[in-house]
């Protein structure tokens, strides 16, 4: 919803009744939202509400405020996408407003944005096939992308992302314990999606890009850029806005990126010639690393060597030594790259 579209559908706390029956008359969001002087979300007030109070026979005059939910359901800004959608179900809702830690409204999600966008023709593919034996234990008997965070499998929040942003056929690349992952999955209907399944053999691992191979076999009617990720990732973007970038710049293959810093724990000392020219105590270096999510034009897929293992990032070299262009699109959102046992607790705390 833009800022423009939220302003319609808000009215003061001072707002009557016949105040508020114009603004859901106007905004077609089936709600009135009633802030406070600080901008402070004061209530809620539903088309239902005011069908309700009509029918006791209250006056429009009156306050909404004393017609309202003063303490509705919210959701904090930034909260995922599919966070979202769990809570419009579970409630049995169409919209939710967004608030920030001090109460101030800073959005309202309708069932209609989060699960209306409009369909791209793109398709995605999620790796999902690795072993992640760095997990240990915890993968013995689940595959990593079925581990659980807030409720939901990793592999589920990637989904309801994807289908969020209006990308609706969804391929997922598997190999170990394969059946768990499809029987978990199905056939995407509940997802709002269609999924298909991208088969390695078990003895041989096709790595973060071999089975686009199987892609090109299986779709050779590609013709708008595929989007690629990783199977393990917990992370909000924006599909479309990647998709627009690899557009506009007329990329081959784009690369999200990530911005990482570490912090030297030592001083740095700097030299030329075995003379010091200075020194920088604990310095912070930053580099740009790759958030494992690509875009990349259905040309591209037939550099992928068919059965044997490759990674994205020797495509990516095999884009640059064919001077094609390798496109950045910066993600800003928070991003784990579920690995490790701590990569996991780390998910799930901030889920």
């Amino acid at each position: 919803m833009t800022q423009a579209e939220l302003v319609g559908s808000t009215a003061p706390s001072t707002a009557t009744l016949r105040d508020a029956l114009l603004v859901i008359d106007r905004s077609g969001t089936r709600v009135c939202l009633l802030v406070d002087d600080a901008g402070r979300l004061a209530g809620l007030l539903t088309d239902g509400d005011l069908r309700r109070a009509i029918l006791r026979g209250t006056n429009l005059e009156d306050r909404a405020l004393e017609h309202a939910t003063t303490s509705p359901h919210t959701v904090q800004a930034g909260s995922p996408r599919a966070l979202v959608l769990d809570l419009l179900a579970a409630l049995h809702v169409s919209a939710v407003p967004e608030v920030d830690v001090e109460g101030t409204l800073v959005g309202l999600h309708t069932l209609s944005d989060v699960v209306g966008a409009k369909p791209l023709p793109n398709v995605a593919v999620i790796m999902a096939g690795g072993r992640g034996s760095r997990l240990g234990d915890l993968t013995n008997d689940t595959p990593k992308p079925l581990m659980t965070v807030a409720g939901r499998s990793i592999i589920e929040w990637i989904v309801l992302g994807l289908v969020g942003d209006g990308i609706r056929d969804i391929h997922v690349s598997v190999n170990y314990l394969a059946d768990r992952i499809e029987e978990h999955l199905g056939d995407g209907s509940r997802l709002g999606c269609s999924l298909r399944y991208l088969r390695e053999d078990s003895d041989r691992p096709l790595g973060t890009a071999g089975s686009l191979a199987l892609l090109r076999a299986e779709r050779p009617d590609l013709a708008d850029p595929v989007l690629v990720m990783n199977g393990d990732l917990m992370l909000q973007f924006n599909a479309v806005d990647l998709l627009h970038t690899h557009a506009r710049t007329g990329a081959t293959l784009t690369v999200a990126t990530r911005s990482y810093q570490h912090e030297v724990p030592f001083g740095v000392v700097e030299t030329s010639d075995g003379r010091v020219t200075g020194i920088a105590e604990k310095p912070t270096l930053s580099f740009d690393i790759n958030a494992a999510v690509y875009a990349v034009e259905p040309r591209a897929l037939e550099w992928v060597p068919e059965g044997r293992a490759s990674g994205m990032p020797d495509l990516v070299e095999t884009c640059l030594a064919k001077d094609e262009v390798v496109a950045a699109w910066h993600l800003s959102s928070d991003w784990i790259d579920v690995g490790t046992p701590m990569d996991l607790a780390r998910a799930k705390g901030q889920a």
